[in-house]
């Protein structure tokens, strides 16, 4: 920036000198009146030139390089042709000007006229010279600028460098051979930039997609774990209750199999008592069986003394008689009644046998119920604790669920902000592309970066 001042500061400078140099033009000792109106026209001319310049100085002090090349088509161009004209007139009166002093002095004086023709030779050398000079330190370089100007004005920054000369136009044109050097580099790099931004964002946008669609399917997936997790809790507190009301019901069997244990101890008890009875019973039997054969003899030894006796003891014979078959049938029902006792002994301790197995079965099914109540109750405190994990769980899942869809809508604003940024660089990569750039303008030749991308480099 400020080498550009210095060089607009030069620049002004030497159209001050310009200036002077011309004023002396002006102000020369010899003019004849054909002199004076061309040069006020000339003077017009140069003066609307000069002033032409000052606003592409401004123009150039502000960096307006767009006002410059405008200016420069519309403004100084016509100017530049309109003093090449006056100048090319000028020209032509010196020379018909310098015919007519030839002519004079040949009708004076020979030598007149040979000083004449030297002079007008001269004259018209230097007029050349002028001209080929002007022509040559201004208007060719500053057509050659004007053409550079335009070639940028129209996004063209592959012109070639020109050798410039050392005045104040060919510094002019340096310094526009080095804004189109760095604005190529500007382009370059922009350019660059934008094709890079545009391959990160449509990698970025590509993995959004990627990262949504297994963001949304994970999102499903833990939809339908929890389902099945809110499945399983049902299932689990089903089990639960089933293992609560089953450890009730194994509580109430075990009540009610103790109880019948100890009617069992009960019956065993009774039938032992029974048994005691049936024994004193067969005892009294054989007693009475005793008691029935002492009679029968008893009555046997009446009979034998009855007989002895005669008809004296015939009716004490009929007694001891009766008394035999009473003894008789004593013993008989005592035998019967023995047998029957006997078997009702045998069916009692059969039965006393039967009711003590079926006690110690009892006792046995009374701790296999408790054993199983126990296990009920471990299975209905471990189905409780079990319930409790998949709640937890499920929570945690429907916690994972949220997070998940918050995921989602984020990775879903992350795709859509890629995909905008992507717009961006193309928009940026389409106002770049309007420049044809030097291949040596950009550091690096850019590379594909799909059909929207393209990039004209000459």
């Amino acid at each position: 920036m400020e080498a550009m001042k210095r060089n607009i500061a030069q620049a002004e400078s030497e159209i001050k000198q310009l200036q002077q140099g011309y004023r002396a033009y002006q102000n020369r000792p010899v003019k004849t009146p054909a002199d004076e109106a061309l040069d006020t026209e000339l003077n017009q001319r140069f003066q609307a030139y000069i002033t032409g310049m000052q606003p592409m100085m401004k123009y150039a002090k502000n960096g307006m390089f767009e006002a410059i090349i405008n200016h420069e088509s519309e403004q100084i161009r016509p100017l530049d042709n309109a003093y090449t004209d006056i100048l090319n007139k000028a020209v032509k009166i010196r020379s018909t000007r310098a015919n007519q002093l030839a002519e004079l002095a040949h009708q004076r004086t020979r030598l007149g006229g040979m000083f004449m023709i030297g002079a007008f030779v001269l004259a018209l050398v230097m007029t050349l010279i002028t001209f080929m000079v002007l022509r040559r330190i201004v208007i060719r370089p500053l057509q050659h600028a004007a053409q550079r100007i335009e070639k940028i004005a129209s996004g063209d920054l592959t012109m070639n460098d020109e050798p410039a000369g050392r005045n104040e136009i060919g510094r002019l044109s340096r310094h526009l051979q080095q804004m189109q050097h760095s604005l190529g580099m500007t382009v370059g790099t922009v350019r660059q930039g934008a094709e890079e931004i545009y391959r990160g964002t449509s990698e970025i946008s590509a993995g959004n997609a990627d990262l949504s669609s297994r963001t949304e399917e994970q999102a499903a997936a833990i939809e339908q774990t929890a389902a099945s997790m809110e499945q399983l809790t049902a299932t689990v507190k089903q089990n639960a209750d089933n293992a609560h009301y089953a450890s009730k019901l194994a509580q109430e069997a075990s009540i009610k199999a103790s109880d019948g244990g100890q009617t069992v101890s009960g019956v065993v008890k009774t039938m032992g008592a029974i048994s005691t009875s049936s024994k004193k019973i067969s005892e009294i039997t054989a007693v009475i069986n005793s008691i029935a054969f002492q009679t029968n003899i008893l009555a046997l030894n009446a009979a034998v003394e009855a007989a002895r006796t005669g008809e004296q003891g015939r009716g004490f014979a009929v007694v001891a008689s009766e008394v035999r078959t009473l003894a008789s049938r004593s013993a008989q029902a005592a035998k019967e009644i023995e047998g029957l006792i006997s078997e009702s002994v045998r069916l009692i301790d059969l039965g006393s046998d039967e009711v003590a197995t079926a006690g110690k079965t009892m006792s046995t099914i009374v701790d296999a119920v408790a054993s199983v109540t126990h296990i009920m109750q471990e299975i209905a405190a471990a189905s409780d604790e079990q319930s409790r994990g998949i709640t937890q769980v499920s929570q945690a899942i429907s916690e994972m669920d949220k997070v998940t869809q918050q995921n989602a809508s984020l990775v879903e604003e992350a795709s859509a902000a890629a995909v905008s940024l992507e717009e961006q660089a193309a928009r940026l990569t389409e106002a770049v592309d309007v420049f044809r750039l030097n291949k040596h303008s950009v550091s690096a030749e850019p590379r594909g970066a799909g059909e929207q991308v393209s990039f004209a480099t000459v």
